[in-house]
C-alpha cells in the first residue's frame, strides 16, 4: 500500500513538471524538482492541503522563482485532482447507486472555479475587492494579479487534459492500495467498489476545510466499508487505519525525508 501511495506521488510529480514547463520555469534540476515536490507533503495535514504551497517557498529559496508565480500550481493540482477523483467515483459507481451525488458535488466545485478563473473581468473584480480590504489584504493585491496570470495559464482547456489524465492514474493507485489491504483481510470487495469507497471518502475530505480531511475521510470510508461493502466493523476500522497511514501519514514522512535531503543539497535552505 505504501509503495502504491509513493507511486501516486511520482505520477503527481509529473504534473508538477508539466506546470513548471507551461509557466516556462527553466533550470530546475530533476532531482531538486522531485525533492521540492515531495517536500510539500510536510504540510499535507492542512485545510485543503494549502500547506503544499510550501514547495513554492522552497523553489524560491533554491532557484529564486517568485512564490506568487508558482503558488497557483497548488490550485491547479487540486482542480485536476478533484476532476480525476470524480472520474474514478463515476467509474466505481457504475451499477451502484449513491456515487453520483458526490460526483455532482465535486463537479460543481470544479466548474465554479473554472468559470471564475476563465472570466478575466470577474476574477479581476474579486481581486479588486480584496485590494480594498484593510490591513494585509491591500498589500497582497499585486501578488494576486501575478498569481491570477499563472493560474489562468494552467487552467486553460489545453493545459487540463494531460494533468487530469495523470490525476486519474495517480489516484487509482491509492484506490488500489485500499483494495490490496482489503484483500489482506481476505475480503471479497471488488476493485470497482474499493475505488468508489476510497474516491468518495477522499472527495468528502477535500470538500470540507479541515486539516487533511481528518475525521471526515475516516468516518466516510469506515461507514461505507461497513454499511455498503458489508465489511465487518472491526475489519473496516482496521482497513481504514492502514490505508490512511499509507496514504496520509506516510506522505508526511516522505515530505520530511525529502526536505532533509534537499537541505543537504542546499545548506542555506530555510536557514533564516
Amino acid at each position: 500500500a505504501c509503495a502504491l501511495a509513493f507511486s501516486n506521488y511520482l505520477v503527481r510529480w509529473l504534473k508538477w513538471e508539466f506546470y513548471l514547463a507551461r509557466l516556462e520555469i527553466r533550470g530546475v534540476g530533476r532531482m531538486d524538482s522531485l525533492l521540492t515536490f515531495l517536500s510539500g507533503f510536510v504540510l499535507t495535514v492542512t485545510p485543503g492541503k494549502v500547506g503544499e504551497v510550501f514547495k513554492s517557498l522552497v523553489l524560491f529559496e533554491t532557484y529564486g522563482v517568485a512564490v506568487a508565480r508558482t503558488a497557483p500550481i497548488v490550485v491547479a493540482e487540486r482542480v485536476t485532482d478533484v476532476i480525476g477523483v470524480v472520474v474514478l467515483i463515476v467509474l466505481g459507481s457504475l451499477g451502484f447507486s449513491g456515487g453520483l451525488v458526490w460526483a455532482g458535488l465535486g463537479s460543481t466545485a470544479v466548474l465554479v472555479l473554472l468559470v471564475v478563473v476563465s472570466h478575466k473581468g470577474l476574477s479581476l473584480r474579486i481581486i479588486g475587492l480584496i485590494e480594498r480590504l484593510p490591513g494585509p489584504f491591500r498589500r497582497i493585491g499585486p501578488k494576486l494579479h501575478e498569481s491570477y496570470a499563472s493560474l489562468a495559464t494552467m487552467l486553460k482547456p489545453a493545459n487540463l487534459v494531460v494533468p487530469t489524465l495523470l490525476s486519474i492514474g495517480a489516484w487509482s493507485l491509492e484506490c488500489t492500495a485500499l483494495w490490496v489491504i482489503l484483500k489482506g483481510f481476505e475480503q471479497e470487495t471488488g476493485f470497482g467498489l474499493a475505488t468508489f469507497f476510497y474516491a468518495t471518502s477522499t472527495l468528502a475530505g477535500a470538500l470540507v476545510p479541515v486539516p487533511g480531511g481528518l475525521g471526515v475521510t475516516e468516518s466516510t470510508l469506515q461507514g461505507q466499508l461497513h454499511e455498503l461493502g458489508h465489511v465487518a466493523a472491526t475489519t473496516a476500522t482496521a482497513s481504514m487505519i492502514l490505508v490512511r497511514f499509507a496514504t496520509l501519514w506516510f506522505a508526511v514522512l516522505v515530505g520530511f525525508t525529502s526536505l532533509s535531503l534537499l537541505k543537504r543539497r542546499h545548506p542555506g535552505l530555510l536557514a533564516g
